[in-house]
């Protein structure tokens, strides 16, 4: 391993003792940079200290204690990293949350995890706050690091992050040794940070896991994918979840490598180019949209730019994965590979700001193997890993050279797996969570006396030792046929197809399976323009014959697939509609992290799903939208029912 050969998780045991070795190692090298006006700045470790110490001293001087609750919210900053190191000095446990979800969401956040302090970024957050401070007794400082239309605000209670720096500073040059004591005095086994479950199934949990939970799991895994300080990631994807607090946080304090947050949530992508990193991680969504701009893009290129995108990526597709994984090809294929580096490959990695990619990550999802093929074809080493929130991410995790896109690997280091009788992956490991805050009943149905998780997935092991997860256990059911309904493992089949955007499928207890499709408006858009067809907006492109046509493709493809698997051939898809909407997590009907809330959706569109079981073909609706300003509005429609192609297996072994 490159990483520090001194790093010692028994000594080095929390991220405060961490920040102290990185500014005594290597406090010249990078720690974090920021695109701000469109300029890069640097912290070193040794300047991120700095920040880090003043803050902490001056949260020391607003009374902040061992035990107590600091709320993190607003986009990937540096000042907002600083911010959890500091609180965890004293020995507080900082609540990342989503800085998207809307006001009342926020409260139930900060008066379930009694918030005494809330650190944000700006004004926007700051307003949200305000807005419900009346509810919540605890919640007594708010200090922002973004003091832009904050200026006129005269509430008592709000703080600049700055002032708040200069107070901790004067202290700091009082008593330059104020913080050793606090920092030596806290043990790995001591409470790190609180993160919330994304509510799929209910109100969301606050888990807690300790130093020890997130450094040693993060440490694992830095091992077997042998990374190091000279590494660097772009921290784009939310503080609230629980990947970003390994990836960003955990393992760059583990490792010393250099984070690199975006401007903005709508530059990443642009400022991923400028960063070129050799470690990213991205949920399947990204790569397939990053996928679906490549096609958009090559259907309007010249005609000699799409003969050499599909000559050389067929190529990419025979031997792509076999070049990086070291394996043994032709000498011609080795020869037509380096020539499709030259004109499509590095052009390509380059433009995506994917050049010196060493690993990538992927999770949280199923990925469509044509999507990872595509990917590895063009010699990225992206792999799948396993996790949950309760297990500090790292549950499987692919090795290099042992990949395989239908898995998500065998079994992290350090980490035990088995499946119960009833199909239910259980994992134990040092990542472990401690406990879900003020709720030790649900902490004991997921955490056994000793020690084993219950994941809620459904998984087998193939022949290799890799896990494949199946779906949510609780999630399969059976139709009235005694066909096996898999709706996930259903859904993630058709998110595959860059028309879609999201899928829900019903059939639970049904005499067949059903589903809800929400077309990707960009790639249909540009499908749709190119076909001279116009519209309106998301609910009239939707509705469109031509678009109900394009996406029962997409369907009889997945029934295609479906027929070949016996446990599944039966529930395949037989009728659908489009939606009006977008599924939104602003309208409760998505996470925020995107997963579908099956019981909300089931209570609101109970009539489309009706609808569907019925012998009608359409169906009127009427909805409440959120839009991005907060403000809400109705929409109604007239929803086309399609029915579409049931496959036997015959006739996908004729068609294959």
């Amino acid at each position: 391993m490159n990483s520090d050969p001194q790093f010692n998780v028994t000594k080095l045991d929390t991220f405060p003792k961490l920040l102290l070795h990185n500014i005594k190692k290597r406090g010249d090298s990078p720690a974090m940079r920021e695109k701000g006006y469109g300029i890069w700045q640097s912290w070193t470790w040794s300047e991120a200290g700095d920040q880090i110490f003043s803050l902490a001293c001056g949260i020391l001087e607003l009374g902040i204690k061992k035990g107590d609750k600091v709320a993190i919210i607003g986009d990937n900053r540096p000042s907002l990293y600083w911010a959890m190191t500091a609180c965890q000095i004293l020995g507080g446990i900082p609540v990342p949350m989503y800085q998207d979800a809307v006001a009342e969401e926020t409260k139930f956040v900060l008066e379930h995890a009694e918030v005494r302090v809330a650190i944000v970024e700006d004004q926007e957050q700051v307003d949200k706050l305000i807005a419900t401070k009346d509810q919540l007794p605890k919640l007594e400082f708010i200090i922002y690091s973004d003091p832009r239309g904050l200026d006129y605000y005269e509430h008592t209670f709000l703080f600049k992050l700055d002032d708040v720096q200069k107070q901790g500073q004067k202290l700091l040059e009082l008593t330059p040794n104020v913080l050793h004591k606090e920092i030596f005095a806290m043990g790995g086994e001591e409470a790190a940070i609180m993160l919330y479950t994304s509510g799929t199934t209910g109100v969301p949990k606050g888990v807690i896991l300790s130093h020890n939970n997130l450094l040693i799991t993060s440490s694992n895994a830095a091992v077997l994918d042998d990374l190091s300080h000279i590494d660097e990631i772009l921290s784009y994807l939310p503080m609230a979840w629980v990947g970003d607090n390994i990836f960003s946080f955990a393992q760059s304090y583990v490792t010393g490598y250099c984070i690199n947050c975006p401007e903005s949530s709508d530059t990443a992508m642009q400022d991923l180019k400028e960063i070129s990193p050799t470690y990213f991680f991205a949920p399947p969504r990204i790569f397939e949209n990053i996928l679906t701009q490549v096609h958009i893009r090559i259907e309007d290129a010249s005609l000699l730019n799409q003969w050499i995108f599909k000559t050389f990526m067929k190529i990419a597709g025979e031997v792509g994965s076999k070049i990086l994984d070291k394996e043994q090809v032709t000498l011609k294929d080795r020869f037509l590979y380096f020539a499709g580096n030259i004109l499509l490959y590095g052009p390509l990695k380059n433009e995506l700001g994917f050049s010196n990619i060493r690993i990538a990550y992927t999770a949280g999802e199923a990925i469509g193997p044509d999507i990872f093929d595509f990917f590895r074809g063009l010699g990225i080493n992206i792999k799948q890993l396993y996790g949950s929130t309760e297990a500090s991410v790292f549950v499987c995790m692919h090795r290099n050279g042992d990949v395989k896109p239908d898995t998500v690997g065998p079994a992290a280091k350090d980490v035990e797996l088995k499946i119960s009788e009833n199909g239910e992956v259980l994992f134990r490991s040092p990542g472990v969570f401690q406990s879900y805050y003020k709720d030790e009943a649900a902490t004991k149905r997921t955490k056994t006396a000793d020690g084993w998780v219950y994941t809620g997935d459904a998984g087998v092991f193939d022949a290799d030792g890799h896990l494949k997860i199946i779906d949510r256990a609780k999630d399969v059911g059976k139709l009235k046929n005694g066909s096996m309904f898999a709706p996930k493992y259903i859904e993630n089949k058709l998110k595959f197809f860059p028309f879609i955007k999201e899928a829900v499928a019903f059939g639970q207890n049904q005499t067949f399976t059903a589903a809800f499709i929400n077309i990707d408006i960009e790639a249909v858009g540009n499908w749709a323009e190119r076909r001279g067809m116009p519209y309106s907006g998301y609910t009239d492109l939707a509705g469109q014959k031509q678009v109900y046509d394009l996406i029962a493709e997409c369907i009889d493809k997945t029934n295609r697939d479906l027929a070949n698997d016996p446990a599944l051939s039966g529930s395949q898809i037989q009728r659908f509609l489009i939606l009006h909407k977008e599924l939104d997590a602003d309208d409760g009907e998505l996470t925020r992290t995107r997963k579908v809330r099956r019981n909300h959706i089931n209570e609101k569109y109970q009539m489309l799903i009706d609808a569907l079981y019925s012998k009608s073909n359409h169906c009127e609706v009427e909805a409440e939208l959120t839009f991005e300003d907060g403000r809400t509005g109705k929409i109604k429609a007239d929803l086309h029912i399609r029915d579409a192609t049931f496959i036997s297996p015959s006739q996908s072994r004729t068609a294959n």
